[in-house]
């Protein structure tokens, strides 16, 4: 099952998250990418396939440089 079918909630606030367009910093790098945020307290979620998919091949990428 993909993240985004799954009923996620903020374990704070007890609110679905929403997609929101986030901005992410890394070794002095800025990139965007839209993500689950809670709309009360701006917590954001980071799916599994996010962070071992996209995130990891920008940070190697910084990395590398």
């Amino acid at each position: 099952m993909h993240d985004l079918e799954r009923k996620w909630m903020c374990g704070r606030c007890k609110v679905e998250p929403v997609k929101r367009k986030t901005t992410f910093t890394y070794l002095g790098h800025t990139f965007s990418h839209e993500v689950l945020v809670c709309p009360k307290c701006n917590k954001v979620f980071i799916s599994k396939e996010l962070a071992e998919g996209r995130m990891a091949e920008v940070e190697e990428q910084l990395e590398d440089k």
